[in-house]
């Protein structure tokens, strides 16, 4: 048994460390884990719920967003009395509630080009949970060009997707090359999303992020899953990676300096 957990610890990890797949040097792996997730809303509210119960001993969340009412809805690290708060501040203090094995290192900033490769450079593992085109683009190119492994993952009314991308497979540019022309993906506060959608969509991200921590399983690595709620069915797509991709394909750019990003977002809803 690893001498590295306490008497504490072997009691609030014990359903992990009597599987197989865990154990206590599995558990031990995840309290030295370090995990940055971008954006404290919808999806991000799930995936630090189960990152911060799961034990992850480092978990940094950035955001740039205080807390609305309207969020209350489907953001679930975040209550009543948190209104008009920055999200990381709520979203530090709900983790601190779960477990005290946990650090939490808050950004509370909107990534940009020139702070994406500095954020992600910290972190062995990176959660977009972001709500817009071009923080994806930055967090897939920052991630990409320093070989850290991330989870996607977007919500549009009752549907979801998820994947995750990984050093030795495609890039999100491999998947969708450039972002849609702005206004023709609406935004979640003109067309509304299912209050609980985000918690399937972020549980899989969390999932996923957990598993590649502990080398387990077969990640979504090259597969997009998408999930319809109303159908309550989930459809695999499998996707490769494109040669010509400038951040991942035969000739990729070195930094993400190389690339023009848009100045104002495109939304898509992952909030």
């Amino acid at each position: 048994m690893s001498l590295s957990l306490d008497a504490t610890q072997l009691d609030r990890y014990s359903r992990h460390i009597i599987m197989d797949e865990v154990g206590p040097d599995g558990q031990s792996a995840l309290l030295d884990a370090s995990v940055l997730v971008v954006g404290a809303g919808g999806l991000g509210s799930p995936v630090i719920q189960y990152l911060a119960a799961a034990g992850v001993g480092t978990l940094g969340i950035a955001d740039d967003d205080d807390v609305e009412l309207s969020n209350l809805q489907r953001q679930i690290v975040h209550g009543d009395a948190d209104v008009g708060r920055p999200k990381v501040e709520s979203a530090a203090d709900y983790v601190r509630t779960i477990n005290p094995d946990v650090t939490v290192e808050t950004h509370q900033t909107r990534v940009e080009p020139d702070n994406v490769e500095e954020l992600v450079a910290d972190y062995g593992f990176v959660v977009d949970a972001s709500d817009n085109f071009r923080t994806r683009y930055l967090v897939n190119d920052a991630c990409t060009l320093s070989d850290t492994p991330f989870s996607h993952g977007a919500i549009y009314k009752f549907e979801g997707q998820v994947t995750t991308f990984t050093t030795d497979g495609p890039c999100y540019r491999c998947l969708f090359p450039e972002a849609p022309p702005q206004g023709m993906v609406p935004d979640c506060a003109s067309t509304g999303v299912l209050g609980v959608l985000p918690g399937t969509v972020g549980c899989i991200q969390a999932t996923e992020t957990v598993k590649y921590l502990l080398g387990e399983g077969k990640l979504l690595d090259g597969r997009m899953l998408f999930y319809d709620a109303m159908d309550m069915s989930f459809e695999e797509v499998a996707f490769k990676q494109n040669p010509d991709c400038p951040v991942c394909g035969d000739e990729p750019i070195e930094s993400i300096s190389q690339v023009e990003y848009a100045e104002e977002a495109c939304p898509v809803n992952a909030d």
